[in-house]
């Protein structure tokens, strides 16, 4: 199979197990993100892909071809950390042309190269600067032309974002996106922000506990959790205790709710967890009205960010959060008696 592959791969820490028999095929060309919490095994992983880091087992292929015992010098991955790793004291286009240098290539080879590169980040007229005058979203370029000066056939990014400012952030998502889909480099991103995940991976590798958790393309991890955790780290997400009643249907504040049928469904009466995600609760006023699958509940604190309005409820004693538009809004306070609707498409049971 074209691209990268991982088999049974683990790496234990004195003693701690940071990744744990992990698993994946990565194909070429795809844009991936290792997304998990602190301390979950992502770098860990992406070190070993690296070659920084040797696994205690398991195997690391590129296209095929086995490289584990590869030094990292000798992959010529393109890598960019989260500090950046600049050279403070050469220029733009010395900082570029740095791992050319030390390939062999003369200096019009390397001349025209970073000239191509500084069109490519659209920075053309940069190449004489020193780092320090540069602005933290052209440093950021800068570090993405020298990586790429290496013609890597595979490009790992360490949190290469996360020291800029959030407006910032956003737009650099948007162009690496961009940079990686025209250039159709395998490229792995380790990150905790959920948002830039989805924003930016063909796939995501949800990792916890040195494990992977869930594998799968953004939209699909987000309406389909493969368990509770990832059900609360990708967005947000009401966790609801319940009891399987029948094979589409729960028990949750003593009536019953339809649901996706999951693919194994448990027996009746054993205890789940009903998910739905808040923007999918329907809310109405009154609390006559029974078109199935709804509840009465009680609004305890309303929240106005402009593009849509959060609401806290409390049914039965549990706490749900609900999303919607201001036009949508049924003008409740806190206090207030609503009726909210949970549609059966989109609760799914989880079962770990």
């Amino acid at each position: 199979m074209l691209g990268l592959e991982l088999r049974e791969v683990s790496k234990t820490f004195g003693g701690m197990r940071a990744v744990d028999r992990v698993s994946l095929a990565l194909p070429q060309g795809q844009f991936t993100c290792f997304l998990g919490p602190s301390g979950c095994g992502k770098t860990t992983l992406m070190r070993i892909v690296a070659g920084l880091e040797r696994p205690n087992a398991g195997t690391v292929l590129l296209n095929g071809k086995d490289i584990t015992d590869q030094p990292a010098h000798r992959r010529q991955f393109g890598m960019i950390f989260q500090s950046l790793a600049l050279f403070p004291h050469l220029s733009v286009e010395e900082n570029i042309a740095y791992s050319m240098r030390l390939r062999g290539f003369d200096r019009r080879q390397r001349t025209s190269r970073v000239a191509e590169l500084l069109e490519l980040i659209q920075l053309p007229d940069i190449g004489k600067r020193n780092i320090g005058q540069l602005s933290g979203g052209q440093r950021q370029r800068v570090a993405i032309a020298r990586a790429l000066a290496q013609e890597p056939s595979v490009f790992l990014l360490d949190e290469p974002l996360s020291a800029l400012d959030a407006k910032l952030r956003e737009e650099m998502q948007v162009e690496l996106r961009l940079l990686q889909q025209r250039l159709k480099i395998t490229t792995i991103l380790v990150t905790h922000d959920q948002r830039e995940a989805m924003t930016m991976a063909d796939r995501i590798v949800v990792m916890a506990k040195g494990r992977v958790q869930q594998v799968g393309a953004p939209l699909e991890i987000y309406r389909n959790p493969a368990n509770r955790f990832v059900a609360d780290f990708i967005g947000l997400s009401n966790l609801l205790d319940a009891e399987m009643a029948a094979p589409d249907m729960v028990s949750f504040a003593n009536r019953p709710i339809r649901v996706t049928p999951p693919r194994e469904a448990p027996v009746a009466g054993a205890r789940v967890t009903l998910s739905i995600r808040p923007e999918d609760i329907r809310i109405a006023s009154g609390v006559d009205e029974d078109d199935g699958n709804s509840l009465p509940a009680r609004v305890t604190f309303v929240r106005d960010v402009g593009a849509n309005i959060e609401a806290r409820l409390d049914c039965a004693g549990r706490s749900i959060v609900a999303v919607t538009a201001p036009r949508d809004w049924v003008g409740a306070g806190p206090s207030d008696q609503v009726r909210i609707t949970l549609p059966p498409e989109a609760c799914r049971i989880l079962t770990e």
